[in-house]
């Protein structure tokens, strides 16, 4: 059950990675004219994006949450035992972030339910990107402590 539960909190993460980085690359600037294969990447409907990402975070939140007993009884154990400090210390900040992250997605719902303007754009672009931040360190780091779990006898 765990693995199934490890396995549908990946693709979750894995969904939430790709929307909250499309999102974040078409508001950093505007795309060129040109059709290349990132201008076209930056051409999405970012207010679309909103809902599913809320969403998404807080789904992966819970799966995560549900899989942390698990990770506190055999990763973290077998990490403190072989003394890699880091990568627990790591696991901590994540934690921390995503629980600033879940804080903070209600003033980024709101912000992107807001009808677009200028004065709203910039507060858009650098809560998408914190937003982002959180998801992007909170997917390397899950998939770099599995890994490492996944190395030890």
């Amino acid at each position: 059950m765990i693995t199934v539960l490890l396995i549908v909190h990946g693709l979750m993460a894995v969904t939430l990675l790709g929307a909250i980085t499309h999102q974040a690359f078409s508001v950093a600037a505007p795309a060129p004219g040109r059709r290349s294969f990132f201008a076209r990447f930056r051409q999405v409907n970012a207010a679309a994006y909103a809902r599913p990402i809320v969403v998404l975070f807080v789904l992966t939140a819970l799966c995560g949450g549900l899989l942390y007993p698990r990770y506190r009884i055999d990763v973290r154990t077998t990490l403190e035992d072989l003394q890699l400090r880091a990568a627990n210390g790591v696991f901590e900040i994540k934690e921390h972030l995503v629980a600033l992250g879940l804080g903070l997605l209600p003033g980024y719902w709101l912000l992107w339910q807001a009808p677009p303007s200028t004065e709203g754009a910039r507060s858009r672009r650098y809560v998408t990107w914190l937003l982002a931040f959180v998801v992007w360190w909170g997917f390397l780091v899950g998939h770099v402590l599995n890994n490492i779990k996944g190395l030890l006898p």
